[in-house]
């Protein structure tokens, strides 16, 4: 069991997985008791976009996944909040135009190759120093931030008109919660992947609410699910061979199910 902690790529992937598993149900809870679960899938597709140009400038992909995940994130909530289109509309608008924007982009360069599945599916082997930083640091600002705001962000999750009637600053709030989803998203990418970022985010989050514990209890059992299925896929994926983004999902699915099983 400790042969894989010899291996530097292992430690790297250890150090941002845990980071990403903590922040994941933090930003999740709040996304899915707004019904947003959506937004994560719509995000992630955007990151793949971010990924695309940074691997056409030659640019590390994790950064420029960053930058345009948080920019689309504010481009959908002001949409939103503008009332000119549906919020479900923003979503789809921007999940196929980035969609079409990364394989135009792809079409430049050499095409799907090893390191665009890397970032698609997750592999901790690219996983770089430079990455684990990154997102310790990021990880470290998102985590404070729902300290500092978790009562605005509570109030706005339960009520949101109630919470503007007392003087909350509902347009901030949501705004801040949008952003810090895209910094979760984005952050993600080189554990889980962009095409299942999401299910880290949110099925967590879902199995703790089948429990019907207290807001607080509920974030704590999302938390422990979350990095007992990160460590255990992650170790699971380096001995037999595996994609560690598609075991972590599906570590965290067979969690659902027996939650299920056990409520029965």
């Amino acid at each position: 069991m400790l042969e894989l902690f010899k291996y530097g790529f292992m430690i790297r992937g250890f150090e941002a997985g845990i980071i990403i598993a903590i922040i994941a149900p933090l930003i999740g809870i709040f996304l899915v008791l707004r019904r947003y679960s959506l937004i994560a899938d719509t995000l992630s597709h955007v990151s793949l976009a971010g990924v695309a140009i940074g691997l056409l400038l030659k640019v590390n992909p994790l950064i420029t996944a960053i930058i345009a995940a948080v920019l689309s994130s504010i481009a959908i909530e002001r949409l939103r909040i503008s009332k000119k289109i549906f919020g479900e509309s923003a979503l789809s608008i921007f999940l196929s135009g980035s969609l079409a924007l990364a394989v135009v982009l792809i079409s430049f360069s050499r095409g799907f190759g090893v390191d665009l599945f890397s970032y698609l599916f997750g592999s901790i082997t690219t996983v770089k120093q430079t990455d684990v930083y990154i997102i310790g640091t990021l990880g470290l600002l998102v985590a404070a931030t729902i300290i500092t705001f978790y009562k605005e962000l509570l109030y706005v999750t339960v009520d949101e008109e109630a919470a503007k009637v007392n003087g909350i600053p509902t347009k901030f709030i949501n705004i801040l919660l949008i952003v810090l989803a895209a910094l979760t998203v984005s952050l993600s990418i080189p554990i889980v992947g962009v095409l299942l970022i999401a299910a880290l985010i949110v099925i967590p989050v879902v199995s703790a609410l089948q429990l019907k514990t207290s807001f607080i209890k509920t974030i704590l059992i999302a938390e422990v699910i979350s990095i007992f299925a990160v460590i255990s896929g992650i170790i699971i994926s380096f001995y037999l061979n595996l994609s560690p983004g598609g075991t972590i999902v599906l570590t965290t699915i067979s969690i659902f199910v027996l939650i299920l099983m056990l409520k029965r």
